[in-house]
Formats: structure tokens, sequence, C-alpha cells
């Protein structure tokens, strides 16, 4: 077997591609797509780090447009998160692969805080680790959280899925023009403002070489 470019990866997955076709809450097809996905993945040898979106079923952001105070709308937003990384856990140990999941609030009835050596020691025994509640502060997305669990657990890459294919200089779910990028900079991105992940990740995974 050819040695792995990437021996420990940080997925970031977004709450909407949960969905599926539906226009609210978990396709437990997609889970099931998700999970048999990371198993390839892992059986290969992988260390995988997880973390996912709640816009499935909340947005923070949205929230605070409708009068919910902005703290609370994003606090709601952690919460949901917490019901995707339940949700992708038993659907990866369905398929036969230890998974910890590690929350930045403290949930201890339903998953273990997170402490950064625990984190790591789980995945030098090969355990998925799924990390929840974002950065457990309000103000910081998913994305960003993605980025800071990457560095602090020396990830060697971070990979995004969503619900569309690639890098694009727009929204092709709402423009049929949008143009793909087959390649694309750091720096690209933020002179651009490319919303693949927010500013803050971008920077994030800038400042730290972070593929």
């Amino acid at each position: 077997m050819n040695e792995l470019k990437y021996k420990r990866l940080l997925l970031k997955l977004s709450g909407e591609s949960l969905m599926g076709k539906k226009g609210f809450g978990i396709d437990h097809n997609v889970l099931e797509f998700f999970a048999s996905e990371i198993k390839k993945i892992h059986e290969i040898g992988a260390q995988i780090g997880i973390v996912i979106g709640g816009g499935n079923i909340y947005r923070g952001l949205s929230a605070a447009d409708q009068g919910i105070d902005r703290v609370t709308g994003d606090q709601m937003g952690m919460l949901a998160t917490m019901i995707n990384s339940l949700a992708l856990q038993n659907a990866i140990e369905h398929v036969g692969i230890y998974t910890r999941l590690m929350s930045a609030i403290h949930m201890e009835e339903i998953a273990e805080p997170y402490i950064r050596r625990r984190a790591i020691r789980h995945l030098e025994k090969n355990r998925v680790v799924i990390f929840g509640s974002g950065t457990g502060h309000p103000y910081f997305s998913t994305d960003t959280a993605a980025s800071l669990r990457a560095v602090e657990i020396n990830a060697d890459a971070i990979v995004k899925g969503t619900r569309v294919d690639g890098v694009f200089d727009s929204d092709p779910e709402k423009n049929p023009d949008a143009s793909k990028f087959e390649n694309i900079s750091y720096l690209d991105i933020l002179k651009n403002n490319l919303r693949i992940m927010d500013l803050t990740a971008v920077s994030l995974c800038r400042e730290n070489n972070l593929p």
C-alpha cells in the first residue's frame, strides 16, 4: 500500500449536507453514505477528526435577523451541532468503527469534554473523533471550529464536505453559470471573498500552513 499523503485528517461537514434532498433535518441515507465513506478512509490507515455544522437544524446568524439575541442564537446552533454529531457517531459505530464524541460545552451525559491531549490519544488509537459544539463560544462558525481543531490536533489537512462538488466563484445552487476552480490558494480565497469557508477559518489555515 502506498504511504498516505495525509495521515491525520480533519473532515468538516456542513449541517446542510445531512439534509440530502430534504429541506430540514437529517436524511438517514446521507448519514449511512457518510459513514461508509469515512470507513473507507479509516481502513486505509487515516486518522479522522470530524466537525459538523448545525445549519440543517438551526442557524444562529439567521436567528439574529429574526430578533433572537445573537449569543443565544449561536448557543442554540451549538446544540444543533450536537444533535448532528450524535447521529453521525451512531452511524459510524454501526459500520464498526470506534467513535468518540467530544464537546466544547460540558454535557458529560452524552459526550466527553474536549481535551486536546485526550483527542490526540483517541486518534492515535485509531478512533474517529467528532468535535461538537463548535468552539464553545458565540460569534465563531463551525468552519472556524474545524480550522482550530485541525491545528490543535496537528492534522495534516482539512477537508470540507458540502452539497456542491468543488470550489466555485459563486454558489452553483443559485447561479448555474458559476465557474469551478481546479486549484486555488488561500490568498485567492481571501482576495475574492469566496465563501467556501469563512475568512477567519481560512486565515487560521493559512497562518498554520494547513492544506
